[in-house]
């Protein structure tokens, strides 16, 4: 049913990921689907890396490190934006054509009253992607 499952992940918060990398290696395991993890980061250093290429090199590593604990071919997908948080949306819908993934899966938060105000980029990716998205809440307070 699916070939390749696209994750977009946060590296800085990956300790919050774990109930949708949960689920997507799952589905990727009952499909036989590859993961492909991506990584949206900025051209000038940061708190995780000095360059794009160090960010790439430690994204590669935590898909290997999840491919590996569960068992499906994984890797990653670093993307640049000049302005991470502005071009998160357009670059994540960019990836899900340049993964080929036919499906999208990505953790939440619990809803709250800045949603009205930011819309969330789960749902944005859900209004515009043309793969079939699944949004993970993990269900605690944040």
């Amino acid at each position: 049913m699916y070939t390749r499952v696209m994750v977009p992940v946060d590296l800085a918060h990956k300790d919050k990921l774990g109930k949708s990398l949960e689920v997507a290696a799952k589905l990727a395991a009952t499909f036989g689907a590859e993961l492909v993890f991506v990584g949206v980061t900025s051209a000038l250093p940061g708190s995780l890396a000095h360059t794009p290429d160090e960010y790439a090199r430690k994204l590669d590593a935590f898909a290997a490190e999840q491919g590996a604990a569960h068992g499906v071919p994984a890797r990653g997908l670093a993307r640049i934006g000049h302005d991470v948080i502005a071009d998160l949306d357009a670059a994540l819908l960019e990836a899900v054509g340049e993964t080929g993934a036919d499906l999208v899966v990505m953790q939440s938060h619990v809803p709250n009253i800045t949603d009205y105000v930011w819309p969330s980029h789960g749902g944005h990716l859900a209004r515009h992607a043309k793969v079939s998205v699944l949004i993970v809440r993990d269900g605690k307070e944040e």
